[in-house]
């Protein structure tokens, strides 16, 4: 067992086998001394299928019946004068946001920090996870983290996929997206009619806010004549990648001939002239268009779902002026309505909620907390910290490969590795690793990422550059080493290494050497102070932006009062 009944990590625990399904580490574990880790008897559902969506989940309540999670000391009991009053009023006369997010982690982050900021302004909130995703909080955190405050309630829907073998990894990306698209209007409009009623005491909704790959709200939106807002969850320049997919079939550019294109120097054709992006080669495009296929799902899909942001009330996007402002003003000009830019969401937010709002945490796994403490004995800027995210996944080859690049490095490492990193049914790190990094590493199955890259400790981060990932590290100035993996991680990559001039990448093709070389660089070379120079600026800017006054700040303010509020 990894569980040793003591509070702090222990020296004589050691990562070795990452089997899946095996138990995860409930505490950080140091690199130290060997211990023999146990194996697994559960299996992962077999990746890159698309399967039909189930009518209902066996065991579970049916498509078209939502349910409604009490929010914490307000549901089941006649509420108190105090309760019914907010700062905007009776509760019948507050407004009511119903806030849907894409059901998986790098999509419930910025949404939850949406909800927030609206509850913190005397908005009524109904905040609707996946049953699938409800069930994760509550095993990983306990059942207090979906128990809500006072006019901040948790609700469920299905996603309509079939059961997993296991319920505790990342749901297979272009199956949910299906599923989600094709089954889940229905028990959407269900939630808005059961919050409706007036038997529950709630004030009625009056605004939807979705993220943009959750479009089919829209419809239930508009049958009801609420304001709909879209949160588009990454970057504004990767947005543009998505829109630019029809530039790239119609230049002959996509899809690919065949598969030796993405191995042959191919993707590195300059694609010029795309409106609101600079520098672009075929690579830097979101992944989905590397495809042989021309009726690849999932081209389909991002197209369809970013074309009708088009017809919503308004846009949110987790990003602020300085950092994207032209790509901003190339969105509108794509025919979208008034972008909001809020971010960074996290800075947003830390400037507007006190506790106990602040404290509501949906991750999906339980963060170890324990990874503070080990950095609090570091020097300053003396740890390479490794996280590639919620979704990606590597081979064991891969993972091997990083391992040694860290090795060599000879520097010190913080890695976060999830039960479900590696493809397959086994991770396995090699003793010898293990031993050559004796007493300079810390290993995780998850962390408080931001709390972690505003540490002092931190001198730079190995990342897949996905947007939550690359804004926090600007929030903590900490430059990049990226090694995008899919979807909207390549664009963003290349404006870190390129125009932002925060990061340097990492080949697809990962080799131990290449990896020790670019942490040596960036932890002690010249162009690693110059990117960390680079950082520290754009945090600065960041943070302006988010306080009072800042461009984000005014943004929010104004998208409360311009399209939010209920007109009289």
């Amino acid at each position: 067992s990894y569980q040793n009944g003591d509070s702090h990590c222990q020296a004589s625990c050691l990562l070795i086998l990452i089997q899946n399904g095996a138990a995860v580490p409930e505490q950080a574990v140091p690199i130290n001394t060997a211990a023999r880790a146990e194996e697994a008897n559960s299996h992962r559902s077999p990746a890159n299928q698309v399967p039909k969506p189930s009518k209902c989940r066996p065991g579970s309540h049916c498509c078209h019946r939502p349910i409604l999670i009490s929010s914490k000391h307000t549901e089941g009991k006649k509420k108190s004068s105090a309760e019914e009053m907010g700062s905007m009023g009776p509760a019948a006369g507050k407004p009511h946001a119903v806030c849907l997010p894409y059901p998986a982690q790098g999509h419930i982050t910025p949404m939850l920090n949406v909800a927030k900021l609206l509850h913190a302004r005397g908005f009524d909130v109904t905040f609707v996870n996946t049953e699938y995703n409800h069930a994760r909080l509550v095993r990983s955190r306990g059942a207090a983290v979906v128990a809500g405050l006072p006019g901040f309630r948790f609700a469920t829907i299905p996603d309509g996929l079939p059961p997993s073998d296991d319920n505790d990894v990342t749901q297979d990306i272009p199956a949910l997206c299906k599923s989600t698209t094709e089954t889940c209007l229905r028990p959407f409009r269900g939630l808005l009619a059961r919050l409706n009623d007036p038997a529950t005491g709630h004030p009625p909704v009056t605004c939807v806010v979705s993220d943009v790959v959750m479009g089919f709200s829209m419809e239930a939106a508009n049958e009801l004549g609420l304001p709909y807002v879209q949160l588009w969850t990454a970057s504004a320049i990767s947005y543009l990648g998505y829109r630019h997919y029809r530039l790239l079939i119609g230049r002959g550019l996509a899809p690919l001939e065949d598969a030796e294109q993405l191995t042959n120097g191919y993707l590195d054709t300059p694609v010029d002239d795309v409106p609101g992006l600079r520098s672009m080669r075929l690579r830097d495009f979101p992944s989905f268009i590397r495809t042989t296929d021309p009726d690849e799902y999932m081209v389909h899909y991002v197209l369809r779902e970013t074309e009708r942001t088009a017809g919503a009330s308004a846009v949110i996007l987790n990003s602020f002026g300085d950092l994207e402002g032209e790509a901003v003003e190339a969105m509108e000009a794509l025919g979208l309505p008034k972008v909001y830019t809020l971010g960074p969401l996290p800075l947003l937010a830390h400037e507007e909620m006190p506790t106990p709002r602040s404290a509501i945490n949906l991750s999906l796994w339980k963060e170890q907390n324990e990874c503070l403490e080990w950095l609090d004995g570091k020097e300053p800027g003396s740890v390479v910290y490794v996280n590639f995210g919620s979704i990606t996944v590597m081979t064991n080859a891969q993972m091997v490969e990083f391992a040694w690049g860290l090795a060599q490095s000879g520097k010190q490492f913080m890695w976060i590795v999830r039960r479900d990193l590696v493809k397959g049914d086994a991770a396995v790190l090699p003793e010898e690793f293990l031993a050559e990094t004796a007493g300079r590493g810390l290993m995780a199955s998850w962390c408080p990422q931001q709390q972690v890259l505003d540490h002092p400790a931190v001198g730079a981060f190995l990342t897949h550059s996905g947007w939550n990932s690359a804004l926090e590290s600007l929030c903590g100035g900490v430059p990049v080493i990226s090694w995008p993996f899919f979807a909207d991680q390549q664009t963003n990559c290349r404006y870190q290494c390129n125009e932002w001039g925060v990061g340097m990448e990492i080949d697809s093709n990962v080799r131990r050497d290449a990896v020790a070389g670019l942490i040596r660089e960036i932890m002690e070379g010249e162009k690693g102070k110059s990117m960390r120079k680079r950082a520290k600026n754009w945090k600065e800017s960041a943070v302006n932006a988010a306080m009072p006054g800042g461009s984000s700040h005014q943004n929010f303010d104004k998208l409360v009062r311009d399209v939010l509020l209920p007109k009289n």
